[in-house]
């Protein structure tokens, strides 16, 4: 499994690693991962990201939901595994050489930080997002649910989704996934 980094497409990309190792400042707030599902772009706040893998090596877990397609072995850890389009009431796509998984840092019930994979179709870049260029999320028209929205970025006059990790990954999904994590644990006796 080789960790991906993201190649700069624009003068505005940056690299996810040297990012995440700039002071946490209010600027940095407005940096997002910005990735393709279908035909949509969406993005996560930059704080969220770990790193980015390329899509392999997923163990199928028996009877989790449909939207978990397993677990993957990151160095010794076990990291439970979402299919974003699934999530979203979409159907599973055939992985492209482009698929990949963003590992992601989301907040248990307990306070604590819990690793997810989240599966998109392409990452594309990482972007800064100027606050006057951040509206709330619609009231009505999201092909998404309207909760899992923290946010419409516009970038050259379009408009790109912020998600609100906690929300697409909620307190009910956590719990399921933290069990997932546990018995896989036992199981593969990491």
């Amino acid at each position: 499994m080789q960790t991906t980094e993201i190649q700069p497409a624009g003068r505005r990309a940056q690299n996810v690693v040297a990012t995440r190792n700039v002071n946490r400042g209010a600027d940095e707030q407005q940096q997002y991962l910005t990735f393709v599902l279908g035909e949509e772009m969406f993005a996560i706040g930059i704080l969220s990201i770990r790193e980015i893998i390329e899509y392999g090596f997923v163990t199928d877990v028996p009877m989790t939901p449909p939207f978990i397609r397993g677990v993957l072995n990151l160095r010794g850890a076990v990291v439970p595994v979402v299919d974003l389009a699934v999530r979203f009431g979409r159907q599973t796509r055939e992985n492209s050489k482009r698929t990949c998984i963003v590992i992601v840092d989301i907040e248990a019930d307990n306070g604590s930080q819990q690793q997810m994979g989240v599966v998109v179709d392409a990452v594309n870049e990482v972007l800064e997002i100027a606050d006057g260029d951040i509206e709330p999320p619609p009231e009505f028209g999201a092909r998404i649910r309207n909760d899992f929205i923290k946010s419409m970025g516009k970038i050259d006059g379009k408009f790109v989704v912020i998600l609100d990790l906690n929300r697409v990954l909620s307190v009910e999904e956590v719990a399921v996934i933290a069990s997932v994590t546990k018995s896989a644990t036992v199981v593969a006796g990491v």
